[in-house]
């Protein structure tokens, strides 16, 4: 990339930065990701009991990757899932309140997009447009955990049928080892860059939406490492907030993740408008 390209990317980044529209959309779309916690919850809790697995997966990974703030409040939130909920109607009432956060991310996504001129076709068609893409999100999950947990497995009953060395088999799990973090963090990859290409209305091709769907996955993988070590080195919220310290510190990061997807729709549009400078 030549360099008048990258200033001209930047550019066209701070020009948009500068539109009243973006002025707190980060806070908006946090405010809705914490209302969005509970119900998405619940729907994976359902979701997976399916496959026969529980949510201590997602605290697992929760209690390695986050901060000790943020764990403490998810994990509490685990205790208070209901169970024996999965009528139709609660699914579509969950649904439509975990979606808030791809909604208000769509408006954003059609404003960028449209070049300030419009940020959806309507209240309830953009709510259900967002709700099948809460959908489709909980699915990439549930998918990535059931690879995580029963792709080894899966992988040995089909080989087995065409190879029957033991060898062969073992050096294949081997390789699932290997693999299968890799095989996880494409299908994060894949979710976030569905949620870019679908939210928009206009339709774009799907590598118009790689270049911010590169910044935004890496880019939260990045947040959520120095959230963490700043956690719990430097913050203390206790001190200042008492009770509210786990409240506020989820906060804090879902706002750090907000402006990370926002910056990264901005930066599809940044790529789109600079394309013809070398």
């Amino acid at each position: 990339m030549s360099s008048k390209r990258l200033i001209a990317l930047f550019s066209s980044g701070y020009r948009q930065l500068n539109d009243s529209y973006y002025q707190g959309f980060a806070a908006q779309v946090a405010f809705y990701l914490l209302l969005s916690v509970v119900p998405t919850i619940i729907l994976l809790s359902q979701i997976l009991g399916v496959f026969s697995l529980s949510l201590e997966l997602l605290s697992d990974w929760i209690s390695e990757y986050m901060p000790e703030e943020t764990v403490r409040l998810i994990l509490g939130l685990f205790d208070y899932v209901p169970s024996g909920v999965r009528s139709g109607f609660f699914v579509i009432v969950v649904l439509w309140s975990a979606s808030r956060a791809q909604f208000a991310m769509m408006r954003i996504a059609n404003y960028t997009f449209s070049g300030g001129t419009t940020t959806g076709k309507g209240y309830f068609i953009d709510r259900l447009r967002a709700v099948f893409t809460m959908a489709v999100t909980l699915f990439t999950v549930t998918f990535a955990l059931v690879v995580l947990v029963y792709g080894q497995i899966i992988i040995n009953v089909l080989v087995s049928h065409i190879v029957k060395s033991t060898i062969f088999l073992e050096h294949l799990n081997k390789f699932w080892v290997l693999i299968r973090w890799p095989a996880a963090m494409t299908l994060y990859f894949l979710m976030v860059s569905f949620n870019y290409y679908i939210l928009p209305l206009e339709r774009v091709k799907f590598r118009r939406i790689l270049p911010g769907s590169i910044l935004a996955s890496v880019g939260m993988l990045i947040v959520t490492g120095g959230f963490s070590v700043y956690i719990e080195n430097i913050a203390n919220y206790d001190i200042v907030y008492g009770s509210l310290a786990s409240i506020v510190a989820l906060l804090f990061w879902f706002y750090l993740l907000s402006w990370t997807l926002g910056l990264g729709i901005i930066f599809n549009r940044a790529w789109d408008e600079t394309k013809g400078i070398v």
